[in-house]
């Protein structure tokens, strides 16, 4: 059985840093690649953990757009 869910990867420096937004897993590659690898195997030894029937879908909605917020005083 296989599932989806929401992966966010963004740049830091050197690193990419890879979230699964359902379940709140990270982890990080030097390659957008390798990132993509790392978090694959850290959702999957996250999923050994529990019940997957008890764990949470993805919503298979994904909206990203640009916020915009005041800074300082």
């Amino acid at each position: 059985m296989t599932r989806k869910y929401t992966a966010v990867i963004t740049q830091e420096d050197r690193w990419y840093v890879a979230h699964c937004v359902e379940l709140g897993v990270v982890s990080q590659g030097l390659t957008l690649e390798k990132a993509q690898a790392n978090l694959k195997e850290a959702v999957e030894l996250y999923m050994e953990s529990f019940d997957v029937e008890d764990m949470p879908a993805s919503t298979g909605e994904v909206l990203l757009y640009p916020l915009e917020v005041a800074a300082g005083g």
